[in-house]
């Protein structure tokens, strides 16, 4: 070999492959998307067929609070993002009190609680709907109503128990590392499409309603 190709193949750049994981996670969301487009395209239908239904048991729900619901939901998706900063400077837990000194764990959990703050709303919602007569058997707007937003309140729930495991995860390793940060990368990605499903869902059943 001479000197020549030896140095080519020296300061050949590396090929940066993209994460396994994180693209098996893009993929399967793309299908999450089709599920919930799905969801969408039947409360439409279910709507324009039965549109003074919708005139009349829209009226039952408190804007309001939905509105605080949301917010709530949607604050949780920058302390997630935050908590996958500090997973990507390896930082596992806090080194103060501050919230700028916070690691992973304590950025995880607040958003666990945030998370368990906007099911027990929905609940709460699910309740007093129920006490005025509007249930999934009641009619097209309940059956409508229940599928979309109970399918998106199951996915919030499946990604609560997911910040539970990551959590666990960080005190069960001796060495917080790069896969450890990949994975708090890839729970930050359902995390986000959650909330950003849910203000979809807000935006139609709330606000255009």
């Amino acid at each position: 070999m001479t000197s020549q190709s030896l140095n080519q193949t020296t300061t050949a750049p590396l090929v940066q492959r993209p994460n396994v994981v994180a693209v098996g996670t893009i993929v399967w969301l793309g299908s999450e998307v089709m599920f919930f487009a799905g969801l969408f395209a039947i409360y439409f239908t279910l709507r324009s067929t039965s549109p003074q239904l919708w005139n009349t048991e829209a009226g039952h729900l408190n804007v309001p609070f939905a509105t605080v619901n949301t917010l709530i939901l949607v604050s949780s998706s920058f302390t997630c993002q935050f908590g996958v900063f500090a997973a990507e400077r390896l930082q596992k837990r806090a080194t103060g009190w501050k919230p700028t000194q916070w690691g992973m764990v304590e950025w995880f959990f607040l958003t666990y609680l945030l998370g368990a703050c906007f099911v027990s709303g929905q609940v709460w919602e699910y309740s007093n709907l129920v006490q005025e007569g509007i249930t999934i058997s009641s009619s097209a707007y309940g059956s409508a109503f229940y599928l979309t937003t109970g399918f998106h309140a199951l996915h919030v729930t499946a990604g609560l128990f997911t910040f539970l495991l990551m959590i666990g995860r960080a005190f069960a390793v001796k060495n917080f590392g790069h896969r450890e940060a990949t994975s708090a990368i890839v729970v930050s990605y359902y995390w986000h499409f959650v909330d950003v499903v849910w203000i979809g869902l807000f935006l139609v059943i709330y606000i255009l309603k």
